[in-house]
């Protein structure tokens, strides 16, 4: 825990003084708002925020709302924890204030903050979170950001953690302007931070030493700013983008790490300026723009770059309110009727510790959660034990277009991405329900690249590429699964176990790689139209395959056997290679998962 001393010192900007050492920028509290909502501007010298008026204290939401609303300064100080009514409702903040975290624990629980038309105000040390609307992945239903800023400016927001609301966690919208956004964490949700919604290239902002993870879009996205400042922060784990420029807008990156984030750094329009320096990329791929000439950061203030290497080890050390994060639970329950501890499976994945059970309740929940690397050995579980209960399902095809010109992929456009080793699903469906006519090509169910997948009594439905496994090994253990071409690929080792496989429509079963199906019953129509394989080593035993399996069923370069099979698409012809009993041996399911007994 951070030193309980910082507490008094964080009124409205008081703090201890900037560190010079890079390896100690953990324990940074400027005294004062820099960056952007450092100058002087628009009428106001600086952003202080209320710091010309009164000191209040703070631990009830009616005494919050007073002072945060009242015409005077105040430095307000929250006490604890303060949960908005009704839920997901936004204080209105009027100009002059400092809205500041009393030491650890302070935070603000199913509503948040709007900043309409005002000035000066700082908002530092508190958590953020939890007014997300349950089944509403996309949040077109309610807005109910963590911080919604209006044609705002002069806003510091300071060492404060957002997570899990109902759109945005942050939004600076409408010709917002001279605004800083330092040491902040942006957690487990869809969309992390905005910057825009107007034609006007007017919004200056500066962002630093933020922590963006667990999150799928908006790390930021950046809309016609005049200028835009990004330096120093650590964007990790994003599904869709990492920093975007939109529109005429101006962008400058600099010293920021980048650690499995797909597409980091994008230019979206002809008119977008991206200059970008000094940043560190690991574990990404995609596009890393850079267009024009953006500005000068130094022509408007000074600052100090800490090295890119040294970002991650800061960051997540510094950024954050004060006082430890609460300890990830073991066990976790997601329900759509607010019965559970979250109302999506992403938010339960990003909340979980190391080995922990996540209980899904009934229902379809649409959403395309990630299984983040640190979420290791994760179980991930249906409550009733009937898999048709509890739905994952969200809708994409690896040849759909993002908005910003360049298709999902096989990487991407899986409804359920398995990053993490050890992650276990059991007695659920995971489906892709896009419409293959929109673009034919692989629509997955689920992406594998961590080790050691397994999937029990776990529907899977999709369209091409069903399961795609890249990874290093996935078992499905009496598993449906269901899908037309190719319905196992990837270049991993995938056992199918008890499985029933169904094939819509003429196409392979597998697809590279290398893969066993036992003890299985492979449909489907029509007659004669579904290869067993088309490449990679597979293996079909004991296993009933239907009419549908070709005379001659295997295509393409690979090693192919078949070993004891029945029904009316089994033989032993000269097209067909057959195991002998002592070959077989060498291929069980224990051979096949090399030492992993799941």
């Amino acid at each position: 825990m951070r030193v309980n001393a910082l507490a008094a010192l964080l009124l409205a900007g008081a703090a201890v003084a900037a560190v010079p050492s890079p390896a100690a920028a953990a324990t940074r509290w400027s005294e004062k708002a820099d960056g952007f909502a450092g100058l002087s501007a628009l009428g106001v010298d600086g952003t202080t925020g209320g710091a010309a008026g009164e000191t209040v204290t703070v631990d009830n939401l009616a005494d919050l709302e007073k002072y945060a609303t009242a015409a005077e300064p105040y430095v307000i100080k929250v006490k604890g924890s303060i949960t908005m009514d009704p839920y997901g409702e936004e204080i209105e903040v009027a100009s002059d204030k400092s809205i500041v975290g009393d030491g650890a624990g302070a935070e603000l629980v199913h509503g948040g903050f709007f900043l309409n038309g005002v000035h000066n105000v700082i908002i530092r040390n508190l958590t953020i979170r939890d007014t997300y609307v349950a089944g509403d992945w996309d949040g077109k239903s309610k807005d109910y950001d963590g911080i919604q800023m209006d044609t705002a400016h002069h806003v510091w927001i300071d060492h404060n953690r957002f997570t899990r609301t109902g759109d945005g966690l942050l939004d600076i919208r409408k010709d917002s302007d001279y605004v800083t956004v330092s040491w902040n964490v942006f957690a487990d949700h869809n969309k992390a931070v905005g910057v825009g919604w107007t034609p006007n290239v007017v919004t200056k902002v500066t962002f630093h030493h933020n922590w963006i993870h667990g999150t799928h879009q908006r790390n930021a996205s950046i809309d016609n700013t005049e200028a835009a400042h990004w330096y120093n922060n650590y964007v990790q784990d994003t599904a869709l983008y990492g920093t975007m420029m939109r529109g005429s807008g101006r962008l400058v990156v600099e010293n920021s790490y980048y650690q499995d984030v797909p597409d980091p750094i994008v230019a979206k329009d002809q008119t977008s300026q991206i200059v970008q320096r000094g940043n560190i990329f690991k574990n990404t791929y995609g596009r890393v723009d850079s267009a024009g000439t953006a500005f000068d950061p130094s022509s408007y203030y000074s600052y100090r770059l800490d090295p890119t290497a040294l970002v991650p080890a800061v960051v997540t050390r510094g950024a954050g309110p004060e006082g430890k994060e609460p300890p990830a639970p073991r066990d976790i329950t997601v329900a759509l009727d607010g019965t559970g501890d979250y109302g999506s499976l992403q938010a339960a994945i990003g909340a979980a510790r190391r080995g922990a059970t996540i209980t899904v309740k009934p229902g379809t929940y649409h959403e395309m959660p990630r299984v983040w690397p640190s979420a290791e050995d994760v179980t991930i579980k249906g409550s009733t034990g009937n898999p048709e209960d509890v739905v994952v399902a969200y809708e994409l095809g690896a040849q759909s277009a993002k908005f910003y010109g360049v298709t999902w992929g096989d990487a991407q456009s899986a409804t359920v991405n398995v990053l993490a080793d050890g992650v276990t699903f059991k007695d659920l469906t995971l489906r892709n329900t896009y419409d293959e006519s929109l673009a034919p090509g692989p629509a997955a169910a689920v992406r594998t690249t961590g080790d050691r997948a397994a999937f029990e009594n776990v529907r899977l439905l999709g369209n091409s590429g069903v399961v795609q496994a890249d990874g290093r090994r996935s078992y499905l253990r009496d598993c449906y699964v269901e899908g037309d071409a190719d319905i196992v690929r990837g270049p991993g080792t995938t056992v199918l176990d008890r499985c029933a496989v169904k094939s819509l429509g003429p196409g392979a079963v597998t697809a590279g790689g290398s893969v066993l199906v036992a003890g299985s019953r492979l449909e489907g129509s029509p007659a004669g139209s579904v290869s067993l394989g088309r490449s990679g080593e597979v293996v079909v035993r004991d296993s009933w395959l239907g009419d549908q399996i070709k005379a001659a069923p295997w295509e393409g370069e690979g090693r192919f056997a078949e070993y004891r099979n029945t029904g009316p698409g089994a033989a032993v012809t000269a097209d067909r290679p057959q195991l002998t009993d002592r070959q077989a041996r060498h291929y069980t399911v224990r051979a096949f998962l090399r030492g992993w007994n799941p």
